[in-house]
């Protein structure tokens, strides 16, 4: 079959590879109809991620249909399935407590996150060893472990685009805002337009913000958060200072919630965000936090930072003094897909929530080079990069 594989930073290609199989009774092998590419891939493109092992399969926002199973499994062939990009077990604590993503069973390679964290977690699709070395689904075709605990069924009247990004960004953009307990009437503020920030930004009114404002510097990530999510918006390389401009829209006090929709990648041209950019690019910090640094400067006392960008290692100048002097609450994670996905789909089935706008390009998985290039430059409008097998 054709998969996408990691060979170094940068250095993605098609390749011709053989084809999963069965190896647990619960397993499921799909043949994938729709992938994406997530903003968390371009993490273990540019060559941030540990452990990345050349020939690594690409991918973890992916759904297909049901073409063999392991003989416990309760799937059916030919189902259409969504598959979360993080792999649940089903049965441990932390799967039967909802917080799926630190599961204790799904990751083979648990003992290196042991570790670095005192505790295994998830393992996820088409990442580095430290998250289980699985195939990703960037390919024609994947195998799922754990499939009952792993996928939801997709009715047959809903197309792709409108369910695919159940596999990922959507549940995580939920789980940031939920974590945020938005009180009605509250202002939140939301740092990074991609896909993720534009899905937080719809969750937000969904969940009772009265005011949402946003911040990017791409003009055409602004404008869809404008038009499509009714946000507030705002060029921040165009601002003297993003953390004054939040207080003036705020009559001083500053935004109830602050949502980092950015992660360990972030841009700034700032003192500090040059400084990540240097470190990182020695890989003495995994992250750069620079937003992080400016929601917590921001955010009115005594409110919420959640985010929802991801991180993977130790960060440097994190402003916990200034958290703990304005009383904050930080809710972070990975996100618990297998926790959301149900009532999630039941919102697109009754028409409340339609994900498929953020769809900027589609392509063919021939493309998918290419594909990353315009997706990590930005280039063309990209939002976001549907690629079909």
């Amino acid at each position: 079959m054709k998969a996408l594989c990691w060979f170094d930073p940068k250095d993605v290609r098609l390749e011709d590879v053989s084809d999963p199989a069965i190896l647990s009774s619960r397993d499921a092998i799909l043949k994938v109809t729709s992938t994406a590419i997530c903003g968390t891939d371009l993490h273990v493109y540019n060559g941030y991620l540990p452990r990345v092992e050349k020939g690594t399969i690409l991918g973890h926002e992916f759904m297909g249909e049901v073409v063999e199973l392991g003989k416990d499994s309760p799937l059916l062939k030919g189902e259409r399935l969504v598959v979360s990009g993080v792999i649940s077990c089903g049965g441990c604590f932390y799967c039967n407590q909802g917080l799926t993503s630190l599961c204790d069973n799904s990751n083979p390679n648990g003992w290196m996150t042991r570790e670095l964290f005192g505790y295994p977690t998830a393992g996820v699709f088409g990442m580095s060893a430290f998250a289980g070395g699985y195939a990703g689904g960037q390919a024609e075709y994947v195998r799922v472990p754990y499939a009952d605990s792993n996928t939801v069924h997709v009715p047959d009247e809903l197309e792709d685009s409108q369910v695919l990004f159940l596999s990922d960004i959507l549940p995580a953009a939920y789980m940031a805002v939920e974590r945020a307990q938005i009180e009605p009437g509250d202002t939140v503020a939301v740092w990074g337009c991609g896909p993720v920030g534009q899905l937080v930004i719809r969750c937000c009114y969904l969940l009772g913000a009265r005011r949402v404002i946003a911040t990017d510097r791409f003009p055409h990530r602004l404008e869809m958060a404008q038009e499509y999510g009714k946000a507030e918006v705002f060029d921040y390389e165009q601002r003297e200072d993003v953390v004054e401009e939040l207080k003036e829209r705020t009559g001083g006090i500053g935004p109830d919630v602050c949502i980092d929709a950015v992660g360990m990648e972030a841009h700034s041209s700032k003192m500090d965000g040059l400084y990540d950019r240097a470190k990182q690019a020695l890989r003495m910090p995994l992250d750069r936090i620079h937003v992080l640094r400016e929601a917590i400067q921001a955010c009115r006392k005594g409110g919420t930072i959640s985010a929802a960008g991801y991180y993977a290692g130790y960060a440097d100048k994190f402003p916990l003094g200034i958290a703990f002097a304005k009383g904050l609450t930080i809710r972070m994670g990975n996100v618990n897909v297998q926790h959301y996905v149900e009532p999630l789909l039941e919102w697109i089935r009754r028409g409340d929530l339609d994900a498929s706008y953020i769809v900027s390009h589609e392509l063919k998985l021939d493309d998918a080079p290419l594909a990353y290039e315009v997706f990590n430059r930005k280039e063309d409008e990209c939002v976001k990069i549907v690629l079909k097998p």
